[in-house]
């Protein structure tokens, strides 16, 4: 709990920092992924939605900034409150607007370290009328929801993106949201002080190959719709770059010596994984780190 608390608050506000240095959307963008379930993109992680009979569920929220565009959006498709809200992970641009439907009866679900860090950071930053946009609701493995025709199966990952990650997926509708625990396209932001590691991560993305298939349809925490070749890819690379830089460092070799070697990532920096927020001495610094660590 100490390291929580000395970390978390400081944790939140780097997040916030580093995705807002993204690209920003002229507008918001509704996606259809089935005939009920949505990606809403924006600035910030992207949100998914399921209409239907029984209500509106809801994985993320992004910045505060933004709530109340995106409120606008999800009532231009149903008028009626989101009833059920996933955070998958702590970050705030997947948190920011927690408070905003809180306020409109939204019950708010998490893994259980996802309440711890976002509590800590209240408290320090002392926002005591923000203790509503904690998740109300937390859970330590794994939960399922039985919602708009779908099994919902929402579940833990450990130390991947965070300590507190969850996947959720849409077990009939086979769909998956994956929160930060995949990027499309792009390095990915591995928050090590947070309970993030490497190993973790492309751990997390194993356990989701076991779940899914070929006709998945997928959603990323950043970047487009992906497919389970995507994925994979990421998976593999991030192993790969693991399997390289380990090496070097138990051959001795300093942070500094192990950046000026462009071999390493070369492949990926030619897809343009580096263009993004994490680029390629961001990916290369928090692989080594890890690595060191370990």
């Amino acid at each position: 709990m100490n390291l929580l608390k000395i970390t978390a608050s400081f944790l939140l506000l780097t997040a916030t920092t580093i995705f807002a240095q993204e690209k920003k959307q002229e507008s918001q963008s509704l996606i259809k992924v089935t005939e009920h379930i949505y990606m809403l993109q924006d600035q910030g992680g992207n949100i998914g939605l399921s209409f239907g009979d029984d209500g509106i569920f809801m994985i993320d929220d992004q910045f505060d900034r933004n709530i109340e565009k995106t409120q606008a959006t999800i009532a231009s498709m149903d008028k009626q409150p989101v009833q059920f809200l996933v955070n998958t992970h702590h970050h705030g641009d997947h948190t920011g607007g927690n408070l905003a439907m809180a306020k409109t009866g939204t019950v708010i679900f998490s893994q259980e370290n996802v309440r711890k860090r976002l509590k800590i950071a209240l408290e320090e930053n002392k926002k005591i009328d923000g203790v509503a946009s904690l998740p109300m609701i937390t859970f330590d493995e794994d939960m399922t929801f039985h919602y708009n025709g779908d099994e919902i199966f929402v579940f833990h990952v450990h130390n991947a993106h965070t300590d507190g990650d969850a996947m959720v997926y849409f077990m009939e509708s086979n769909v998956i949201h994956t929160g930060d625990v995949f990027f499309n396209g792009r390095y990915p932001f591995i928050d090590l002080n947070s309970g993030g590691s490497v190993l973790g991560y492309a751990k997390a993305l194993s356990k989701m190959l076991m779940l899914i298939n070929e006709n998945t349809k997928i959603i990323p925490g950043h970047g487009d719709l992906a497919t389970i070749k995507d994925v994979t890819f990421t998976r593999d690379m991030l192993l790969d770059l693991h399997t390289q830089i380990a090496k070097l460092y138990n051959e001795g070799k300093t942070e500094e010596e192990v950046l000026k070697m462009s071999s390493i990532t070369e492949k990926y920096d030619a897809l343009d994984f580096g263009a993004g927020f994490i680029n390629t001495e961001r990916m290369v610094k928090t692989v080594y780190a890890d690595v060191s660590d370990e």
